[in-house]
């Protein structure tokens, strides 16, 4: 599970298996007791929420709208 990065107490991450085929990019963010996965493209969006509250949800999507390009290399370099 390659870890893109971290911030506060969240974990960034996606699987080395992503599907057959393959999904399209996208983001899980985990901490304990909760976890969630954006899609980055064509907007920010997420896909399923287990445990965050609204206002970290919000929190998180901007994290990853920020750091989307970053993301989609790591992605892309993991997956090359």
């Amino acid at each position: 599970m390659p870890v893109v990065f971290r911030v506060d107490d969240c974990r960034f991450h996606f699987f080395a298996n992503e599907g057959d085929p393959r999904e399209p990019v996208h983001i899980h963010v985990a901490r304990s007791g909760a976890d969630a996965k954006f899609w980055l493209y064509p907007d920010v969006e997420l896909a399923y929420n287990r445990g965050f509250d609204a206002r970290r949800i919000k929190r998180l999507r901007d994290i990853v709208e920020a750091r989307r390009d970053e993301i989609e290399d790591a992605w892309n370099d993991f997956f090359a």
